[in-house]
């Protein structure tokens, strides 16, 4: 089952059990899907769909942030709320060993030995780490690795 068809029938679930908060979330997530699919002109596969789950974590964590700092906790659980539901559409996250271990693969595998040789490490990672790990740290460790 693709992202899009579990998105409708978690959508349907939460509307008949009447789960306001749960629906209003999901239905975020699909006029986003609806948004970038009309105005590109395109259908979404599920990586690119996995992209927007991951944009759409990175700004609620961004929000809840800045609500907490200015002390409205209401509203810093409402986007921690919304987190919660957009997680479930994203890969299992992977541990520091094994991003330890993709870096180690990508070091080796393309031969990179400074930091020229980013582009070629980070085009390999790509692909296997979108959505499982936060793309920041893991330039950060790689641009460390290259610096040994």
């Amino acid at each position: 089952m693709s992202l899009r068809e579990d998105l409708n029938v978690r959508i349907k679930e939460s509307m008949l059990a009447k789960n306001k908060e749960r629906t209003s979330a999901l239905r975020l997530l699909l006029s986003e899907i609806k948004k970038v699919e009309v105005d590109q002109r395109i259908t979404l596969d599920d990586s690119q769909i996995i992209a927007i789950v991951t944009k759409m974590v990175k700004q609620r964590e961004e929000s809840a942030a800045q609500y907490e700092a200015a002390g409205r906790e209401e509203l810093a659980q409402g986007e921690k709320f919304e987190i919660s539901v957009l997680q479930e559409f994203l890969p299992a996250q992977m541990s520091e060993a094994e991003v330890d271990e993709l870096i180690a693969k990508a070091l080796s595998e393309t031969g990179a030995s400074g930091m020229k040789d980013m582009s070629k490490v980070m085009s390999f990672v790509k692909p296997l780490a979108t959505g499982r790990t936060d793309m920041g740290s893991l330039s950060k460790k790689i641009k460390d690795a290259l610096n040994k």
